[in-house]
């Protein structure tokens, strides 16, 4: 039963993650900012993260926040367990992982904000800060994806699991102990 596995990632979470890393992809490094792409690609993420906000609450377990919210409890056994040397194998978001991630829609919700007040608010026409709220916001989710990446193909080696693949695919392989359950 090398090849058996199980369905991990729903679609809607799936193209969530696609749509939002290919506008910060297109918005950071090829749209021009305050062009009109950068402009709807940047209203485009921001229904993406509100359609993923209640998600959260609706959708299925690996989608849920109450599945995988990194509580203090959780964030202790995983580091824990990474310090040991034995890698905690679960259903979705590891804690570490799931804390990244909630920094990651914090930072593009700061830089979905700080775009609409640049864009759509007259008084601040001309006013620095949101430009400069707006392109930290964007060079900390950028820091963030370079953890996330690194993060994710580390945990794949240490668990003996492709889960950047499981993003796309919405599979993950099933391991020896999880099939004796």
């Amino acid at each position: 039963m090398q090849g058996e596995s199980l369905r991990l990632w729903d679609p809607l979470v799936r193209l969530f993650h696609l749509s939002i890393a290919g506008v910060f992809v297109a918005n950071y490094f090829f749209n021009e900012a305050g062009n009109d792409w950068h402009v709807w690609l940047g209203y485009y993420a921001m229904a993406w993260l509100l359609v993923r906000s209640v998600w959260g609450f609706v959708g299925p377990r690996s989608a849920r926040w109450a599945d995988f919210w990194p509580t203090p409890q959780r964030l202790a056994a995983h580091l824990r367990s990474l310090l040991k040397g034995k890698p905690q194998h679960r259903l979705g978001h590891s804690p570490i992982g799931a804390l990244v991630m909630l920094l990651m829609l914090l930072a593009l919700l700061v830089i979905g904000s700080s775009g609409f007040l640049m864009q759509e608010v007259d008084v601040l026409w001309g006013a620095d800060w949101p430009l400069q709220v707006h392109e930290t916001a964007a060079d900390v989710l950028l820091a963030l994806v370079c953890v996330h990446v690194l993060a994710a193909v580390f945990e794949s080696i240490q668990v003996r699991d492709n889960l950047p693949l499981s993003m796309l695919t919405g599979r993950r392989k099933r391991l020896p102990e999880e099939r004796a359950q």
